[in-house]
């Protein structure tokens, strides 16, 4: 791509930003499809795809880490770090319809086996890893004089974007009074390093205080994201609103209500054309809302797949399906509280994951104990995972606490009913089926207990007995909209927030 294809800025042409569409430079430390590990990811490969789509111009930076899309990259330049010189070099691409991608390529910084560190231990030097990502991103916006209307940074390894753009780049004519918008994926990671870290990464002591970086001796990237930022998301409405209390705020609970009036919750998307049972390639027959006949053929392929019986007693019995991290956050402790009761159930249990040795040993016993009905795989397989969402007639994620989730969805689509536990992005989407109504499209339960999964699920296996209100929930379900589109007219407002902050402020 050559220098005259980039999206031109929008300064300076004295049209409202708003009638012309924004211009957003995007700062993520993993983006589908150059890298993932987790959530993150999803979004910053999705959302501004989506938001082009409404007419925004995106740029979105990420590190090129190792075997990224190998190509010569476009220009290489230098700035410094805490008083230490650093190279980048910038390879591009595309994504989707109107994104621009830069990928910032500094091989002593991200040319590593792993993104963010070995093993349980973060790499020691990552604030220097993505201050020099941050910092690169702003330096291209002032190189090729694209002035962004906001930037949009994740997580902590983005936090410093607000930091610097209020602090090393206040007075700078190309970025000065842009405002930010800082998005909380896990509140659980926070990125917290020693405080001597602060003069490495050219910010004063004077910022270490516990209004602005500092949190219990530490310094914590994410609050300073928090802090500088001129809005704050977070990946559903309820989890921004338990993130304010004691139980799911991970000490940062105080610091969130202080920012109350500037934190919005804005529930993720899916990818729609990638998770559609009329067109998806990776299960037996295609089916939609109108008619489900390939749901049946998806569901025997399931029980081929596992080697479970197949005859019709099998295929008749409800079959229940994860797709998960087997760890205590997604809820497996309060699985194995009441393991025996739920093998004693009439329902079969299909499960693809991989995590702590307990969870997998357990789940890999009650498979040698019940080869016929329990079908379990240790590992990950996109196949396999789009074939339990279509064959499984339930989909249980009892999670301790989840930010967003996308299963509940995808299963939602495939009219898969959820059971969940009443958490953050689950109690958003899940609504509890009302008998008397008959109304609602999953089953979920509050109570963080095995013996409120169990009677759940119990009542979920009653209304599967009933024809005629299981359909009703299937169909209520596959008629819910969780596209990336309607999630990204969300953040533009978050992004017209805080345009009018900067300026009123």
């Amino acid at each position: 791509m050559t220098r005259d294809q980039w999206p031109t800025a929008n300064s300076g042409t004295g049209e409202p930003a708003a009638s012309r569409g924004y211009s957003i430079l995007m700062i993520a430390s993993e983006a589908v499809p150059y890298a993932k590990t987790g959530g993150l990811a999803d979004v910053a490969g999705a959302l501004p795809p989506a938001l082009a789509l409404l007419g925004h111009q995106v740029t979105l930076v990420t590190p090129r880490y190792r075997g990224t899309l190998v190509r010569e990259p476009s220009e290489r330049f230098m700035f410094t770090v805490g008083r230490r010189p650093v190279t980048v070099s910038l390879v591009e691409d595309r994504l989707g319809d109107g994104v621009h991608v830069v990928l910032v390529d500094c091989p002593e910084l991200f040319d590593r086996d792993h993104l963010y560190g070995a093993g349980d231990s973060d790499y020691p030097d990552n604030p220097r890893r993505f201050a020099v990502l941050v910092r690169a991103a702003l330096e291209f916006a002032i190189r090729t004089g694209q002035r962004p209307d906001v930037v949009h940074s994740h997580d902590w390894q983005g936090g410093l974007a607000p930091v610097y753009l209020k602090t090393l780049y206040a007075s700078h004519p190309a970025l000065e009074g842009v405002p930010s918008v800082f998005t909380i994926h896990n509140l659980a990671y926070q990125g917290l390093f020693p405080p001597e870290w602060l003069q490495e990464l050219d910010l004063g002591w004077d910022l270490f205080t516990i209004d602005e970086l500092e949190y219990w001796g530490k310094l914590s990237l994410l609050k300073g994201g928090i802090n500088f930022a001129e809005l704050i998301t977070t990946v559903s409405p309820s989890y921004a609103k338990e993130i304010q209390t004691p139980e799911l705020g991970f000490g940062f609970d105080g610091i969130l209500r202080r920012r109350a009036r500037d934190l919005v919750g804005i529930l993720n998307g899916i990818d729609t054309a990638a998770w559609n049972p009329l067109n998806d390639p990776h299960i037996p027959e295609p089916y939609g809302p109108e008619d489900l006949s390939g749901k049946a053929a998806a569901k025997r392929r399931l029980l081929e797949t596992f080697a479970l019986s197949r005859d019709d007693r099998a295929s008749s019995r409800p079959l229940i399906g994860m797709v998960s991290r087997l760890i205590d956050q997604k809820g497996f402790d309060l699985i194995a509280e009441v393991a025996e009761e739920l093998v004693r159930l009439d329902a079969g249990y299909v499960l693809l994951g991989t995590g702590e040795a307990r969870y997998q040993d357990l789940w890999v016993g009650l498979a040698a104990r019940f080869p016929d009905r329990i079908g379990v795989r240790i590992g990950f397989d996109e196949r396999l995972a789009h074939l339990i969402e279509a064959g499984a007639d339930i989909f249980l994620m009892p999670s301790r606490f989840e930010p967003c989730g996308l299963n509940q969805m995808y299963s939602l689509r495939y009219g898969t009913v959820p059971v969940v536990r009443a958490t953050g992005g689950l109690d958003d989407t899940v609504r509890n089926w009302n008998g008397k109504a008959r109304t609602g499209n999953g089953f979920k339960f509050k109570e963080a207990s095995g013996s409120a999964l169990l009677k759940t699920l119990c009542r979920a296996l009653g209304v599967y007995n009933r024809p005629d209100d299981w359909r009703r929930l299937q169909s209520d379900g596959m008629a819910q909209d969780f596209s990336w589109e309607a999630a990204a007219r969300q953040y533009v407002k978050a992004y017209e927030r805080a345009i009018h902050a900067a300026r009123a402020g």
